[in-house]
């Protein structure tokens, strides 16, 4: 039985995973920092606030957290106004599944980016409950966001699928009971035990089918 669906944002419905990585990287090397070979895979699902510190800490980037956040933020959002890389398809299947279920979405974008690429997408009134890693206690992987996206919904986690692209996301969904069908993105391949925990793997989000949900939740 499915109740909800939850989706991620980045690398499922936006192919924002790259952009993403442009702009940390470069942000990181312009103002004194060292990018490390782990360092998109460690990035991927961390809220606004745990990648800004990490940035700022870990990488040595001379800002404050505070300062990496509004500036990384701020460039996104410029990227952003010149175009969303949306994922092609996408929208089509969001709008078939909510004709079926409930969707939530559960995003480590700030809300700003969340309603940007909801707005080029069409999508903004299709989705029940949106929420991002902000406004959580801990980014992905732990499961806060999946958890509060369920309890926003009305509905019991074990009953929802969510839909990852990343390793991170993959275990936070996981963490808070839920079935996972993963679509990978092809730069960045999944862990061996994120990839273990998914319920189902397939190769391109329009293979997200209404058969493919139940078929995931064991329906």
């Amino acid at each position: 039985m499915v109740d909800a669906v939850v989706f991620d944002l980045d690398g499922v419905l936006v192919d924002s995973e790259p952009v993403w990585e442009q702009v940390r990287r470069r942000y990181v090397a312009d103002n004194g920092g060292r990018w490390q070979p782990d360092t998109q895979r460690r990035l991927m699902g961390m809220s606004t606030g745990e990648w800004a510190r990490y940035l700022s800490g870990e990488l040595g980037v001379r800002r404050t957290a505070e300062q990496v956040a509004a500036d990384v933020v701020e460039q996104m959002v410029d990227r952003y106004a010149s175009q969303v890389p949306l994922v092609p398809g996408a929208d089509a299947v969001v709008r078939e599944l909510a004709e079926h279920w409930p969707l939530g979405l559960a995003s480590s974008s700030p809300p700003r980016l969340i309603q940007a690429a909801l707005d080029a997408a069409g999508l903004t009134d299709t989705f029940a409950v949106t929420l991002s890693t902000e406004n959580v206690p801990h980014g992905k992987p732990a499961p806060d966001v999946y958890l509060a996206v369920a309890e926003r919904l009305g509905v019991d986690p074990s009953a929802s699928v969510a839909v990852e692209d990343s390793s991170n996301g993959i275990r936070s969904a996981a963490a808070a009971g839920m079935r996972v069908i993963a679509v990978p993105h092809q730069q960045y391949p999944l862990d061996d035990d994120a990839r273990a925990r998914a319920t189902t793997v397939i190769a391109a989000i329009g293979a997200l089918s209404p058969g493919a949900v139940r078929a995931a939740s064991g329906a």
